[in-house]
Formats: C-alpha cells, sequence, structure tokens
C-alpha cells in the first residue's frame, strides 16, 4: 500500500489538471508558451501517474480495471470480477 500522502498528492494532481485544462489547451493554441511556464506545474496532464484504485501501488497497474496486477489477481480470485478467472493449463 502507498503512504496516505502520496496518495493524497496524487488526487490534489488530477483536481489542478482538470481544473486548468481547458486555460492550458487554449494557450497551447495560441502558442503562448510564457504564459504556460507561470502555470502551476502540477497543472500539466504530464504529471499524472497511473495508481491502482485500491491500494495506490504505481507498478503493475492495469488500465482497463484500473487496479494492480495483485489487487486485480486478488479480485479474480475472490470472484468480484465477473468472467474472470485465474488460468490453468
Amino acid at each position: 500500500m502507498a503512504k496516505e500522502s502520496v496518495k493524497a498528492r496524487q488526487r490534489k494532481r488530477e483536481k489542478m489538471v482538470a481544473q486548468y485544462a481547458e486555460k492550458r489547451d487554449a494557450l497551447k493554441v495560441a502558442g503562448d508558451w510564457k504564459a504556460l511556464d507561470e502555470m502551476p506545474r502540477n497543472s500539466s496532464r504530464v504529471r499524472l501517474k497511473n495508481r491502482c484504485q485500491m491500494t495506490g501501488r504505481p507498478r503493475g497497474y492495469s488500465r482497463y480495471f484500473g487496479v494492480s496486477r495483485i489487487a486485480l489477481r486478488d479480485m479474480a480470485l475472490n470472484g468480484t470480477i465477473p468472467g474472470l478467472k485465474k488460468a490453468s493449463w
């Protein structure tokens, strides 16, 4: 599990990206790079990191489910994801 402070920082970045998205797009179209430099750094989408919704783990992230490989395996074994089961051959 990731620390709560790391998860909170990520949520703060997500809010800031959503808040400044339209303004940043308008500045990019206008080519006003000076104004873009003066905006908060955390308002850039590049600074976001894919993290597991359950644990906050940054590695082994599955985009389709939005969770890490470990959480995905636990959910599959518990049967909480319909149609997904552990492979055996």
